[in-house]
């Protein structure tokens, strides 16, 4: 698994999120590069602060009438691709 920050990650699942919005396919692709805790911290950490939304039992979708979707930094553009 990668060393990311606490921002790489929140980054990465809002990414992921926009790829997949099935909650547990979701978590299943993190899978790759985040430990499943991690996955579903960063995923309740994103619906507490409002970037991400629920919009079914297993429908995520980020927020963005909320707020924006961050620049995607150098680094995670290939893990996102990967994904």
């Amino acid at each position: 698994m990668a060393d990311l920050t606490f921002n790489d990650k929140m980054i990465l699942v809002q990414f992921a999120i926009q790829k997949y919005e099935n909650e547990a396919i979701l978590i299943e692709k993190l899978k790759a590069v985040l430990s499943e805790k991690d996955a579903q911290r960063s995923i309740d950490m994103l619906i507490g602060t409002q970037r991400v939304r629920r919009i079914g039992p297993e429908i995520l979708e980020n927020n963005i009438s909320h707020t924006e979707l961050p620049d995607l930094p150098d680094h995670l553009k290939q893990l996102v691709n990967d994904l």
